[in-house]
């Protein structure tokens, strides 16, 4: 029905004036109907069929042979068709080799591999840092259990301890002799602020007596002399404070810096004897064991251990006896030099006599700050 349709859309003819336009051409439903027809049938079959089609083009090229030129117009003859056979012409052929002689440098597959690579270096190096943590805490917490247990072996008398007492006494020495110090550092910071207070009101006194010299004229000397008096004592007050001032520094600096950094040094001493102490009975009760082969590596894995902590150990005992002798150097010179500087600028002020109060002073090479020199100038305050 279809063919016989076509038949007769392909037969119809079109008329041609004389000057070579088209007519009018009358409207025939049976050509919509078959239009409309042949679209369906597209719509059911084309979709296969059209798929094998633009594969074998795409395969082998069009195939010239079998497509004829209608030459005329619809109303031509059998004779206006052409076949393709006859035309000379290049044909498209597939070439397998083609693909061979020109290399495919896809980027797909680079990228592919370097990002597989780039991913596989980074969860080895995630890798490689996970078994190194774990590692550090294996051999931390084994280091903590054997010195917990050899810590409570020896509250409890079961475990024996090394013990140095020449040295062990110096420390605890050293210890009372920091605690005592501790002490004069408080006592000289209080008597600091009780007398920064007194000079305090010895200035606002004097202020206070020379304002009633001022308005009170028959009691003009008397408030006269006593306002001399304290900004005197005023003026040595502030002289004083700087020496002890000076003095509570350097016990600050020798109390909490030199002794704190010796005492320090004693505890990682401490702490690498109790190390030293329990890979040592670890040691001691592998050895008492049986010797077979595994308890054979183990004896010799625990004698490198012991040999390391016995080192440190050692190493730490030295530096500890190091630091106690030039820290009792130390302190028994810088001390000399304190109390001499203490009791020289007490006893000058209040003798009264402020040429020995300034003189010992310059004795220590200390200076004074002049009044409000601790306040920002109006430039940093803006």
């Amino acid at each position: 029905m279809t063919d016989s349709i076509m038949s007769k859309a392909a037969t119809m003819e079109i008329p041609i004036n004389s000057n070579g336009d088209t007519g009018t051409l009358p409207e025939d439903d049976s050509l919509e109907q078959a239009a409309k027809l042949q679209w369906s049938l597209d719509e059911q079959v084309g979709s296969s069929r059209g798929t094998r089609d633009l594969q074998q083009v795409m395969v082998s090229g069009p195939n010239l042979n079998e497509t004829s030129i209608v030459s005329g117009g619809y109303g031509g003859t059998a004779e206006g068709i052409i076949p393709t056979s006859s035309i000379k012409g290049p044909a498209v052929h597939y070439n397998a080799e083609f693909n061979k002689r020109i290399p495919v440098t896809g980027l797909g597959s680079n990228m592919h591999h370097s990002s597989s690579s780039s991913s596989m270096t980074a969860e080895e190096l995630t890798r490689g840092v996970a078994v190194e943590k774990l590692e550090t805490m294996k051999k931390w917490g084994l280091n903590t259990y054997k010195c917990t247990k050899q810590m409570i072996s020896e509250r409890f008398g079961r475990g024996s301890r090394t013990v140095d007492l020449e040295l062990e006494a110096q420390i605890e020495v050293l210890r009372d002799t920091k605690r005592k110090y501790e002490n004069v550092l408080r006592l000289a910071r209080a008597l600091t602020n009780h007398f920064y207070n007194m000079v305090q009101t010895q200035h606002a006194l004097g202020d206070t007596f020379a304002d009633l010299s001022q308005k009170s004229p028959e009691l003009r000397d008397e408030f006269g002399y006593n306002a001399e008096t304290q900004k005197l004592l005023c003026k040595n007050g502030e002289t004083l404070l700087g020496a002890i001032n000076f003095f509570v520094s350097s016990i600050n600096t020798l109390v909490n810096k030199t002794m704190e950094d010796t005492l320090m040094t004693i505890k990682m001493y401490e702490n690498a004897r109790l190390e030293f102490d329990a890979y040592r009975s670890d040691l001691e009760e592998l050895s008492l064991g049986p010797r077979d082969a595994v308890a054979m590596a183990r004896i010799d894995a625990a004698q490198q251990q012991y040999q390391v902590h016995k080192e440190k150990y050692e190493r730490l005992r030295s530096d500890v006896i190091i630091k106690l002798k030039f820290l009792e150097e130390n302190k028994v010179k810088v001390m000399h030099k304190q109390l001499l500087l203490f009791h020289n600028a007490i006893s000058a002020y209040f003798a009264g006599n402020q040429q020995q109060l300034e003189q010992t002073l310059k004795q220590f090479n200390i200076k004074l700050r002049p009044p409000g020199a601790d306040k920002p100038s109006w430039l940093e305050e803006q």
